[in-house]
């Protein structure tokens, strides 16, 4: 459209929005994607993504095949390189604000320019959920951590607590225990919560103990702040009401996630969002607004994969084309 920036700017460019920014650009609409770091958002974190659909190759001349599985890294770069090769453009900026006059969408960033497009996809994803116990803050970099792959070398050999029971934590403790054997997997419930494939992996790894209905309650550790450091936790369990201290070299802590709503949990566009702070969209990944969709980890939704993520992104892209020649 003639006196925009972009037809479709995209914020947020992990699996949702470098798929979108592939199905917009093959639309043959003007694409941009914001990030403010890298791309690739939570997927860069993932040490083997084993289960995405058609990730096969032939192994040698008797015809053997294998999934062999990509890293994080490894998978977002190919999917940025292919949005790229269609047209899409990338800028690294922060979004400070997001409005709509006159159809029109308009996006102030932190470099101070503002840009304007007809359609805006939202694949801000979403953070961390911390669990705000005493001693998560103050030791966090100095043994607290929320991503394996990322600090997991600096605990070689070390004895490692991982809190949580769902497929983060499963897959992310599973990669730690091939830097150490002293691994204890706690979770508040009786069961895991992960997919039965990494639930099962977990407790037939001799080198993780898993314990069921015990409560992270505090973090301890001692020193100066140059070499402060964690040094053991205060744990619950919630059956007897026992409560006991461990000593511990780490905590990597995988409680579920934040949705990045930001941009619209407070102004004048006045995006629905469910009880959990997630963006409500229809089939197609349109919110309330129009003009204005959302995909992955950012939307109202049950099941959150890199898979998932990258039907959003095509899905909105989609809707967005078929909106923008509607206007």
């Amino acid at each position: 459209m003639p006196g925009l920036d972009a037809d479709l700017i995209i914020i947020g460019a992990g699996p949702a929005g470098l798929t979108a920014s592939q199905y917009g650009a093959r639309a043959n609409l003007k694409v941009l994607v914001i990030e403010q770091f890298n791309p690739g958002g939570q997927a860069l974190l993932i040490d083997t993504l084993e289960n995405y659909p058609g990730n096969v190759r032939l192994l040698d001349d008797a015809g053997k095949v294998i999934a062999p599985p990509k890293t994080g890294y490894e998978f977002v770069m190919d999917m940025h390189y292919q949005a790229e090769s269609f047209g899409a453009a990338f800028i690294t900026v922060s979004v400070i604000s997001l409005k709509k006059e006159n159809n029109i969408f308009y996006l102030s960033l932190s470099d101070g320019k503002t840009l304007a497009s007809a359609a805006v996809i939202l694949a801000t994803g979403a953070k961390p959920r911390l669990l705000n116990i005493p001693g998560e803050n103050e030791f966090k970099g100095k043994g607290v951590s929320y991503c394996a792959t990322c600090d997991g070398n600096f605990f070689k050999g070390k004895k490692i607590f991982v809190v949580g029971g769902g497929d983060a934590a499963c897959d992310e403790g599973q990669y730690l225990s091939r830097l150490s054997n002293k691994i204890v997997l706690i979770h508040r419930r009786g069961s895991l919560r992960a997919q039965k494939a990494l639930a099962e992996r977990i407790l037939k790894n001799p080198g993780i103990e898993v314990r069921f209905n015990t409560v992270l309650k505090e973090i301890r550790g001692g020193g100066a702040n140059a070499v402060k450091k964690v040094k053991s936790v205060i744990l619950e369990d919630v059956n007897s009401g026992r409560v006991y201290e461990e000593e511990t070299d780490a905590v990597f802590i995988f409680a579920g996630t934040v949705p990045q709503v930001s941009l619209v949990s407070d102004n004048a566009l006045k995006v629905n969002l469910d009880e959990d702070g997630y963006i409500i969209t229809d089939h197609k990944m349109a919110t309330n607004i129009a003009g204005l969709y959302a995909a992955g980890d950012v939307r109202s939704g049950a099941f959150r994969q890199v898979v998932t993520a990258a039907s959003d992104g095509a899905v909105a892209a989609h809707s967005a084309s078929e909106y923008i020649d509607g206007i």
